[in-house]
């Protein structure tokens, strides 16, 4: 089931999030095992730079013989959660062994039964277990929600404006309360921050800007444990590089994707799409089609079309720039790997036109290694759809 949070992080660009000269946002799969999530996080603890995890989505309890809190992945339930989610201890375990600052955000939800159990868990520390984290823990709605939590859009829009006076790096802490002060949560959530905060969140009132960076979908941990991410709406953010586009007017502080963006986020998508093909044409011009410049406007068409809701052609595009990239540095191409998720995320959200561009993923995630989730899973569909009208 598609996560609002997530999709809300995903569109924020959240590699600017980041106190670092460049990052990476990794997007868990949909179809990620606790086995899959943590060695993603393994993963990402291994980086020395700083580290910003944000879990969205459903905290759970087994429904017999345990109080050991999960996240839920994909099609857990209370009965199932002790097998299929990921034990939350081992989130926690595995943020403590990154040498970085790191900051672990949370935006979920806990049912009826878990509730008591990780509210308490939350107000006494043992939700944090020795990481610096902040964040809210709502009651479960009866239904799935249709737009970000309030918590998560306001964290975002302090993220966004920063502070004045605070210097290159924004305390968690406060932007923590300045997030709870600006909304009305709902009755019965629970707000906690706990541990000392280092130097991970940047400051753009201290940072002017004088580059492009490309928008990434957050993901979120999706509900690390949803799709997204963090399924595809769980993120995992970490240092890696980033190129940056040059401006075509010359000017350095002349950024274009802020103003792009958010002609998206406001559901103008064409005037989007026309100013990045503007954009596009102009780097085409100076650098020509096989410059780092020119593939970069692939991998913002592509978030484009995502946030425009046609998943199909940002799978192509995503497919495209994934390509590209596992041809110049293969595999081991950090970059490569997360243009394939991305890509993977929004073709699992293609509909029908998903078995014509199967073929196309199978071929690019059989050249990473350790792929065998995801081959599976575009091997399933593929059979699925080979099978069914042979079924009716």
């Amino acid at each position: 089931m598609p996560n609002p949070t997530a999709h809300a992080i995903a569109g924020a660009n959240p590699r600017g999030f980041l106190a670092a000269a460049s990052a990476d946002v990794v997007q868990l799969p949909a179809m990620a095992g606790p086995q899959s999530v943590l060695a993603y996080l393994q993963h990402a603890v291994a980086g020395t730079g700083p580290l910003l995890v944000w879990v969205t989505g459903h905290l759970m309890i087994p429904a017999r013989r345990s109080t050991e809190l999960h996240l839920a992945l994909r099609e857990s339930t209370p009965a199932t959660v002790r097998y299929t989610g990921l034990p939350w201890e081992w989130l926690t375990r595995t943020l403590r062994d990154h040498p970085g600052p790191t900051l672990l955000v949370i935006d979920a939800e806990a049912d009826a039964h878990a509730l008591p159990h990780v509210a308490a868990a939350a107000r006494e520390g043992h939700l944090a277990a020795g990481v610096p984290a902040c964040g809210v823990i709502t009651p479960a709605a009866p239904k799935a929600p249709l737009e970000a939590g309030p918590y998560t859009r306001s964290f975002l829009a302090a993220l966004r404006t920063g502070h004045p006076t605070a210097g290159p790096t924004l305390d968690p802490a406060h932007v923590h309360h300045q997030a709870l002060a600006q909304v009305t949560l709902p009755e019965g959530v629970v707000a906690f921050q706990h541990g000392a905060f280092g130097p991970v969140l940047t400051n753009p009132c201290a940072t002017p800007a004088v580059s492009v960076r490309r928008p990434a979908p957050v993901p979120a941990v999706p509900g690390f444990g949803s799709p997204a991410p963090v399924a595809p709406e769980h993120p995992v953010a970490a240092a890696t590089p980033s190129p940056a586009v040059p401006e075509p007017t010359g000017r350095p502080d002349d950024d274009p994707l802020p103003r792009i963006l958010a002609a998206a986020h406001a559901g103008r998508h064409n005037e989007a799409a026309n100013m990045a093909a503007a954009w596009e044409q102009q780097t085409l011009r100076r650098h020509g089609t096989d410059s780092a410049e020119a593939r970069l406007w692939i991998e913002v068409r592509a978030d484009l079309a995502r946030l425009a809701g046609d998943h199909p052609r940002a799978a192509e595009l995503w497919m495209s720039a994934a390509a590209n990239r596992l041809a110049r540095g293969g595999p081991a191409d950090t970059e490569a790997l997360a243009a394939l998720k991305r890509a993977h995320y929004c073709w699992q959200h293609s509909g029908e036109r998903a078995r014509r561009l199967a073929p196309a993923l199978l071929a690019l995630w059989e050249q990473v290694p350790d792929s065998v989730d995801a081959t599976a899973d575009v091997r399933a569909r593929l059979t699925e759809e080979v099978s069914r009208p042979a079924a009716r």
